[in-house]
């Protein structure tokens, strides 16, 4: 699974620990979630940082749900989970690995 590097053109807002957004902690580096997805900073801009592919979470036995503890983050049309490490989203009948 790769990362597209698309730039978020025009973001005046400047996240960080204290900006109110989720933290989501991805591979290297930390996104900001809102507006339904994700931003990281890259060589003095931001970029949309979204997976590009789809990558089944194997032997994933845990059911997320509203009540499962974990932190639920908006992108676009559906709810990741965050734990590990990583976001986790339902896709038919198994979780994604984000």
């Amino acid at each position: 699974m790769t990362t597209l590097h698309q730039e978020h053109s025009a973001h005046p807002h400047a996240h960080g620990p204290a900006c109110g957004h989720d933290e989501v902690p991805h591979g290297d580096h930390i996104d900001y979630a809102h507006d339904g997805h994700l931003h990281r900073e890259h060589d003095g801009h931001w970029d949309e940082c979204e997976p590009s592919g789809h990558a089944a979470h194997a032997d994933h036995d845990h059911q997320h749900d509203e009540n499962c503890g974990h932190l639920r983050v908006q992108h676009g049309d559906h709810v990741d989970y965050l734990h590990d490490g990583h976001r986790h989203a339902a896709h038919n009948g198994h979780w994604d690995d984000h």
